[in-house]
């Protein structure tokens, strides 16, 4: 591997390293899924990172990642793509910000179209 530089506590992989005997992890999933009104989801647009391909990521999610798994799951099936789930976002194939933020808005989310 190559000198990588680090720009975040994440690239460490989920390692947490302390000096203090009394150090506790804080768990930052969340314990409960908010309800759909009190979510705020962003729609974003990205090729970065991914080969040139596009993809629309959603991303602000507060809750369980199996509600997570559904959510993206119903967005897969309305568009009629491919996606997943990694790191507490939802990545479609393809850029299907508008129908992502009518489908999320006909669900009761607050969604906002972030990007170009």
């Amino acid at each position: 591997m190559g000198n990588k530089k680090l720009s975040s506590l994440d690239d460490l992989g989920g390692f947490v390293f302390s000096t203090d005997d009394d150090f506790e992890l804080e768990n930052n999933q969340a314990e409960e899924t908010l309800s759909s009104k009190e979510q705020y989801l962003e729609a974003h647009f990205s090729n970065k990172g991914r080969g040139g391909k596009v993809v629309t990521v959603v991303k602000g999610f507060v809750g369980l990642e199996e509600d997570l798994k559904i959510l993206a799951k119903l967005l897969k099936v309305k568009c009629g793509v491919g996606g997943s789930v990694k790191d507490n976002e939802i990545i479609i194939q393809g850029n299907y910000r508008d129908k992502i933020v009518q489908i999320l808005q006909k669900e009761g989310y607050n969604v906002k179209r972030v990007g170009g």
